[in-house]
C-alpha cells in the first residue's frame, strides 16, 4: 500500500508561513507617561506654627463652703449667667446665730467687768495719794483693769468672728460668669474644714487657650530668629487662628499673651497661651482646638501643591525628576498648610522639580514627559 506525499505548494507555503512570523519585530514599547511639574523656589513664606491645645475660662472661681452646716436652699438655675454678690445658696444659720448671741453675751459681760476694773482703779488714786492702801495693791487693780480691757477686745473679736460666719450662711458669687451645676443638694452637710465644693463658676466671654511646643521644635525656631532666617514680631503681636474638631476656623483671631521660659520635664514641652475674644461663647472650656501660630515670616521658605504630596501615617512625600527626568520619591518634612499649599521644612531645595499630575501613572526610577505649560501648543514633529 503507497503513501500519499502532501502537494509541494502546501509545504512551501506553511514555510513562508513560517518565515514571516519569525521575522515579524517586537510591539515597541509605551512612550513614557506625561506629567505636570512645578520648580520649588524660595520665597517669602508666612512661618505657621499648628499645635493642639485646650480651651480654658478666663476666670474660674470655685465656690466652696466657709462655715459647718445644712444646705437649705439652692438659690441659682444651674448653667445660668450670674453676677458677682448674687446668693447662690443657703446655709441653716440658726447654730450660727446661737454662737453670734452667744459672742456678744461674751462681750457685754466682759465690757461690765472692765467697767467695775476701772472705777476700783478710779477710788484707789486718791488712796494711794494719802497713802491709805499700799503701792502692791494699787497695782494689782491696774493690772485687773488691763486684764478686763483686753477681755472686752477678745469678746469683740469673737463677735465679729460670729457675725462674719453668720454672713457666711448665705453663699454668694465671688465674681460675674457662668455658674456650673450644683455639687450639693438640699440637706447636704457641708464643712469648712474639708472646703467643701459647692459650685464653680467660669467667665468666658474671654478664652485662653492652652498649648505646648517641643523643645527641639522652639530651639529650632529661636535659632532661626537669631539667625534673620525668620523675623518675628513682639510677643504680644503674634496672631493665633483656631480650627475647631469639626474643621472649620474660628472667625476671630487671637494673641498669645504668654510663653514659659522653662520646659515641663515630664512632656518636655514650653507652655504657650493665646487669648481669644468669645461674645458668642462659641468656645467652652475643656474643648480641644488645634491653633495656627502666624510667628512672623520665613526668608527662604518653599510651597508646594498639596495635590503634590504623598500623606502616609508615618511621613510625607513628593517625586522629584533628575536632569535625566527620571522620577525618584523624596521624603519631606511638612510645615502648616498655606493658601492651599503645604509649606516644606526640610528634604526639597530651590530648583527642584516636583511632580503634580501625573502622579497614578509614574512608577519610581521610571523616566516620564514633562507636559508643556498650560496654553502653549507643543511642536508637531518636522515631516520627512
Amino acid at each position: 500500500m503507497s503513501r500519499v506525499s502532501p502537494p509541494r505548494c502546501a509545504i512551501g507555503a506553511a514555510i513562508a508561513l513560517l518565515l514571516a512570523s519569525c521575522s515579524s519585530e517586537a510591539p515597541s514599547a509605551p512612550p513614557p507617561p506625561e506629567v505636570n511639574i512645578v520648580t520649588v523656589r524660595a520665597q517669602t513664606v508666612p512661618n505657621v506654627i499648628e499645635l493642639p491645645g485646650r480651651v480654658q475660662a478666663y476666670r474660674t472661681s470655685e465656690v466652696r463652703a466657709r462655715v459647718d452646716g445644712i444646705v437649705e436652699r439652692r438659690l441659682f438655675d444651674e448653667g445660668s449667667f450670674v453676677r458677682a454678690g448674687t446668693a447662690l445658696f443657703r446655709i441653716d444659720p440658726r447654730q450660727l446665730i446661737a454662737n453670734a448671741n452667744a459672742a456678744r453675751a461674751q462681750l457685754a459681760r466682759a465690757q461690765a467687768t472692765a467697767a467695775n476694773a476701772r472705777q476700783v482703779v478710779a477710788r484707789y488714786q486718791p488712796l494711794l495719794a494719802d497713802q491709805a492702801i499700799g503701792r502692791q495693791e494699787y497695782d494689782a487693780a491696774v493690772a485687773a483693769q488691763r486684764t478686763a480691757e483686753a477681755d472686752v477686745q477678745a469678746a469683740q473679736a469673737n463677735l465679729e468672728s460670729a457675725r462674719l460666719n453668720l454672713g457666711y450662711a448665705s453663699v454668694t458669687a465671688p465674681i460675674s460668669g457662668r455658674a456650673r451645676r450644683a455639687e450639693v443638694t438640699e440637706g447636704a452637710l457641708v464643712s469648712a474644714a474639708q472646703g467643701t465644693l459647692l459650685t464653680t463658676i467660669e467667665q468666658i466671654d474671654r478664652v485662653y487657650v492652652n498649648f505646648g511646643q517641643s523643645s527641639s521644635d522652639l530651639l529650632a525656631t529661636r535659632r532661626d530668629m537669631g539667625s534673620g532666617r525668620i523675623s518675628a514680631p513682639r510677643l504680644e503681636r503674634v496672631e493665633v487662628q483656631l480650627i475647631l474638631e469639626d474643621g472649620s476656623a474660628y472667625p476671630v483671631v487671637g494673641h498669645l499673651d504668654f510663653l514659659d521660659l522653662s520646659i515641663d520635664e515630664a512632656t518636655g514641652t514650653a507652655a504657650l497661651r493665646a487669648e481669644f475674644p468669645n461674645p458668642n461663647a462659641a468656645l467652652l472650656p475643656g474643648q480641644f482646638v488645634r491653633a495656627r501660630i502666624f510667628a512672623g515670616n520665613r526668608a527662604d521658605g518653599m510651597l508646594i501643591p498639596q495635590r503634590a504630596v504623598r500623606l502616609t501615617a508615618d511621613n510625607a512625600s513628593v517625586m522629584v525628576l533628575d536632569a535625566k527626568n527620571v522620577a525618584t520619591p523624596r521624603p519631606i518634612k511638612l510645615g502648616a498648610m498655606v493658601a492651599g499649599q503645604w509649606a516644606v521644612l526640610d528634604g526639597l531645595k530651590p530648583g527642584d522639580r516636583v511632580i503634580v499630575d501625573g502622579l497614578q501613572k509614574v512608577q519610581p526610577g521610571q523616566p516620564v514627559r514633562i507636559a508643556p505649560p498650560k496654553g502653549t501648543a507643543s511642536t508637531p514633529p518636522a515631516k520627512r
